[in-house]
């Protein structure tokens, strides 16, 4: 970990959840998950960042793996190709002004119990997430923070999992702020 980065955990069963300060990309875990748009080609945001840093073949890979996009809350797994992960998991989460909030937070907590479903097959040890939706799609990282960590809790709660590691990695000190209240409030 970085000298910067700050960080809280808990663990459920045997699986640490961590909130850390710093970007998913950095991240020392088998997958990160990509906060995508349907299109599954590429945008804006930590979405255009893992695009640049994984390189072109990324978005050759998507073209077969998701030829007509993809749902939101889907998951959609590719190789890292040039990233230090080996995996990334690419889901389209909620723009939040298109949705009641509820059928929102249905979507929302899809993309990570999906993106944890999905690691869970390839029996993958950890999985780096960062705040899905909060940027331009809009949903209230107040709201987003709560349901992300209890989604990850649940998951964990009943089930004896592969997966021994999540970080939440949180590249404003804002968002590292919200989720690690958040969190406080599982503990």
């Amino acid at each position: 970990m970085r000298a910067f980065e700050k960080y809280f955990m808990l663990t459920v069963r045997n699986t640490t959840i961590e909130i850390v300060r710093g970007s998913v990309i950095d991240q020392n875990v088998d997958a990160i998950v990509n906060a995508a748009n349907t299109s599954m080609r590429g945008g804006g945001g930590i979405d255009g960042a893992i695009h640049r840093a994984a390189g072109n073949k990324l978005l050759e890979e998507l073209r077969r793996a998701a030829p007509k996009g993809s749902a939101t809350g889907e998951a959609i797994v590719t190789t890292g190709h040039d990233l230090n992960q080996p995996y990334i998991i690419h889901v389209a989460g909620p723009i939040y002004r298109n949705y009641e909030p509820a059928e929102a937070a249905r979507l929302l907590a899809a993309c990570y119990s999906h993106a944890l479903e999905a690691a869970e097959e390839r029996n993958l040890t950890s999985i780096g997430f960062c705040s899905i939706s909060t940027g331009v799609y809009g949903y209230p990282i107040e709201e987003a923070a709560p349901l992300a960590l209890e989604t990850a809790q649940k998951y964990f709660y009943n089930r004896d999992s592969v997966i021994r590691r999540v970080v939440f990695a949180m590249f404003t000190a804002h968002e590292f702020d919200v989720f690690s209240q958040a969190l406080k409030v599982l503990l």
